[in-house]
């Protein structure tokens, strides 16, 4: 099937991009965030890799924290941010978080078991959906993580509570894998939604739409979902069975202007182009999963997350903007309003403190490298975060409207500041940050199983210390870029002036 969206439209769009270039943007950076699930047959490693890049428009802010699991009192409640509520369990899992202050759909989770959650914004059809007390949003997430010991588990118990209150958002793709499996869970605003589970041996890519098409919640191992999936769709008149034509999710439940828009499309087709070593046109029918050309790391997974169509007929001409590719017509993979990109290796092979780590990179992944951040680590580095897990929590949505104001030191800003001085003149610097990048992080790819096996060692006959040389380590690369960063902002204002 061909889509709506016409290569035609799609020239002029590039045709006009100086003109369309902040409205297009300004519009497109509402809807950026990206994901890629690598089943653990896919992997070099027998890891399941997790890539992300978090997007967001607007002045904001990236904490860092490590919260343990906690035990907690009977009639204690998680009270939600429209005003319902819902009763918390006994005791919930630790895991690392990355906040983002303010924000309803940002923060990003993996617990002690490996389950890592982030999400996607993909905009339905729906506008009345049945909400209870409010329904639910971003506490969705973080209810996940507390509990679950299973990307699957995870599922179900989101969907346990999103058929009890309700999803107070249009749409959204939660994007949830452990150290076995990963799954792609869709829900809609009210009390519909659907999983699909990633074939250990492929790859699924996730812009800003629905992927999940075909549906058989009979086949319970590899699909979840509401009971009434179809008939609601039917009712609302989106499906019609008398079509012949066999139910599909996406094409029911999606907006039409999210299936067919400029920054989705493009996103897709590049990932799924290069992992597949396919070369998928711009009008094809993109798979919801597919085998890799090769078995993927997750470097490879970094590659894709910092790519701006290069070397594509999306690629930005390099005359444009001093070679900036930030700010442009066809939202990039790596864009404008990137906050942070993360890869997530997940291992069973090893103990949970050391086979699950974060490799992040903050604010803008085609400049900064991607450093490892484990799960065993004890603390953060005090410059990555503000202050107790429990404060930020209490006062996300009620912090003050000036972040700089409260932190001004804190790292993020330095990495804010960097990507926006690198972006004035992004074609002459982009050469020598490029080479420091690949630099430090083929040190910590090509050194990670030798440092891996010294942890290791020590975990079986200490594991207080074992964590505390994750901590040590995880610390040193994590000052070490900001030290990097700081540096040549200090220095790139210096020579402005």
């Amino acid at each position: 099937m061909k889509r709506f969206y016409p290569r035609l439209l799609l020239a002029c769009t590039l045709v006009l991009s100086f003109a369309l270039l902040y409205v297009v943007q300004v519009r497109g950076e509402e809807y950026d965030c990206f994901s890629i699930l690598v089943g653990r047959y896919a992997t070099i490693d027998g890891s399941v890799l997790f890539g992300h890049n978090e997007d967001d428009s607007g002045d904001l802010l990236v904490d860092w924290y490590k919260v343990p699991a906690m035990h907690h009192n009977a009639g204690e409640f998680v009270m939600l941010k429209n005003g319902g509520r819902i009763e918390q369990v006994r005791e919930t899992y630790g895991f690392l978080w990355l906040e983002m202050p303010g924000q309803d759909f940002a923060d990003s989770y993996m617990n002690e078991w490996g389950v890592t959650i982030a999400s996607n914004q993909c905009t339905s059809k729906e506008t009345s959906g049945e909400l209870v007390d409010g329904g639910i949003g971003y506490y969705l997430r973080r209810i996940m993580a507390e509990r679950a010991k299973t990307a699957r588990e995870a599922v179900e118990i989101a969907g346990r509570i999103i058929e009890n209150v309700g999803y107070c958002s249009s749409g959204r793709s939660y994007c949830i894998a452990d150290p076995n499996e990963a799954w792609i869970l869709s829900v809609v605003r009210g009390k519909h939604w659907v999983a699909e589970r990633v074939p250990d041996d492929e790859v699924a890519v996730i812009p800003n739409y629905y992927t999940i098409t075909r549906v058989d919640l009979g086949d319970t191992a590899n699909f979840l979902g509401c009971a009434d999936l179809v008939d609601y769709a039917v009712q609302k008149g989106w499906y019609d069975p008398a079509s012949g034509k066999e139910f599909n999710f996406r094409e029911a439940y999606s907006s039409c202007r999210a299936l067919n828009a400029v920054w989705n499309i493009p996103r897709n087709l590049q990932a799924v182009n290069l992992l597949s070593g396919k070369h998928y046109g711009y009008d094809d029918r993109l798979p919801f999963s597919f085998k890799p050309a090769r078995r993927l790391s997750a470097q490879d997974i970094v590659s894709v997350l910092e790519n701006h169509y290069e070397g594509t007929e999306f690629e930005m001409n390099p005359a444009f903007n001093h070679g900036n590719p930030h700010r442009c017509a066809v939202t990039r993979i790596c864009s404008n309003s990137n906050r942070y990109g993360f890869v997530a290796q997940l291992r069973g092979s090893l103990p949970g403190d050391i086979g699950n780590v974060f490799w992040i990179a903050p604010r803008r992944p085609c400049i900064q490298p991607f450093v490892p951040w484990y799960y065993g680590i004890d603390k953060i580095p005090p410059s990555y975060s503000r202050g107790d897990f429990k404060k930020a929590l209490s006062s996300h949505f009620n912090g003050p409207k000036n972040l700089r104001n409260t932190a001004r030191d804190h790292a993020y800003w330095y990495f804010n500041d960097y990507a926006a001085m690198v972006d004035r003149d992004y074609g002459a610097l982009i050469g020598g940050i490029k080479k420091e990048k690949l630099s430090l992080e083929k040190q910590l790819f090509v050194g990670q199983a030798a440092f891996e096996r010294k942890v290791l060692a020590l975990y079986r006959v200490n594991p207080r210390r074992a964590k505390k040389m994750l901590t040590d380590y995880t610390s040193k690369f994590a000052e070490e870029i900001l030290g990097i960063t700081r540096q040549k902002l200090g220095a790139g204002k210096a020579k402005a002036k």
